[in-house]
């Protein structure tokens, strides 16, 4: 990558202008011309530095339940666990990580899932003959969004202001017409100079009312941002470090706060303890290499004074992609296997 594509990719893993003709408008802004910005996005694309641009949506507000999984596996089956997890498609990450408990993932499934979460992630850990499994679903939220200093000079344990997210539910369940949309508008976008016409035709739309739907689903929350997801490793962050910390009940919300604030941490939540497992705060760190993530760590100690902490850092990563929303395939995957409920 030269500095113009990260100048690019700085820009485009915040915001994409969301209009008809989104390519030409993020050209003016960083003032390049356009069928040179297509010509790098789509080698960006073939070279899996940007793994998809597309509507990023908030799981809750579209009615799904979501968590994180910690699962302890046992001594030689690591691999089948994670491919036997990892089949199921709600789960989009799923890693190896430094600990004894050592298998990560996150799920999702629709509000009118059959099975449900909990039993879901039971099934899964029953299936994979996993040893341990805590579900860890977020409590409180306090920062989600990734923001690479692609083109340097951050000091990533400087200070960014952004709104804290939500865990409001949806006030109603999504008309068929807003599934339509998500549907549209979760479809990774061409590099083409009218990306969304193809694409409102497939769905039903005219260009404006697509526009307008989501219009309507940022307004309320329900898609966060259109945006570039990034794959860290391939843009040079070659470390992910989840910070893991113990701090008492009544500290969760002051310390929550303040890690949420620092530009090196991307993902910020209180989650549950349990005997074997007394971490209630997690923050992400992304670096390119662990001294870049342990500086953040530091600072995020120095600040709250919570020093009981531990980093855990990726291994292997066995599975890692977007939620595909109101996708026949979670629906298939539930009727194989209601039977084993």
């Amino acid at each position: 990558m030269d500095d113009a594509d990260r100048r690019l990719l700085d820009r485009l893993q915040n915001e994409l202008p969301f209009v008809e003709r989104p390519w030409g408008a993020l050209a003016a802004e960083i003032e390049m011309p356009e069928d040179e910005m297509l010509e790098r996005i789509s080698r960006l694309r073939s070279e899996g530095v940007v793994r998809q641009i597309s509507g990023i949506f908030d799981t809750r507000r579209l009615g799904y339940k979501s968590s994180l999984v910690a699962a302890r596996t046992k001594p030689g089956t690591q691999q089948l666990a994670a491919d036997i997890v990892s089949a199921h498609p709600g789960v989009t990450h799923n890693y190896e990580r430094e600990h004894d408990f050592d298998l990560w993932f996150t799920i999702a499934v629709p509000g009118d899932s059959k099975i449900g979460l909990d039993e879901t992630i039971d099934l899964l850990g029953r299936m994979a003959d996993i040893e341990s499994i805590r579900p860890l679903p977020a409590i409180r939220f306090y920062k989600i969004g990734v923001d690479l200093d692609m083109v340097g000079g951050r000091d990533p344990a400087a200070k960014k202001d952004r709104p804290r997210p939500s865990l409001q539910a949806p006030h109603r369940p999504p008309t068929e017409r807003e599934i339509a949309a998500v549907r549209a508008l979760q479809t990774d976008l061409p590099a083409v100079p009218e990306p969304f016409k193809d694409l409102a035709e497939q769905y039903g739309f005219t260009v404006a009312e697509l526009m307008e739907m989501g219009r309507e689903l940022l307004s309320d929350g329900r898609m966060r941002r259109f945006a570039a997801v990034v794959n860290h490793r391939k843009a040079g962050f070659g470390q992910n470090g989840m910070g893991v910390w113990i701090v008492d009940e009544d500290r969760v919300d002051e310390a929550g706060r303040i890690m949420a604030s620092y530009r090196g941490v991307s993902h910020c939540y209180e989650r549950p303890i349990y005997n074997d497992w007394p971490y209630r705060l997690f923050s992400m760190t992304h670096g390119r290499d662990k001294e870049e993530c342990e500086a953040v760590l530091a600072a995020l100690s120095k600040e709250t004074g919570l020093d009981e902490y531990a980093v855990l850092y990726s291994i292997n990563e066995f599975k890692k992609t977007r939620l595909v929303y109101f996708d026949q395939a979670a629906i298939d995957w539930e009727d194989a296997h209601l039977a084993l409920v």
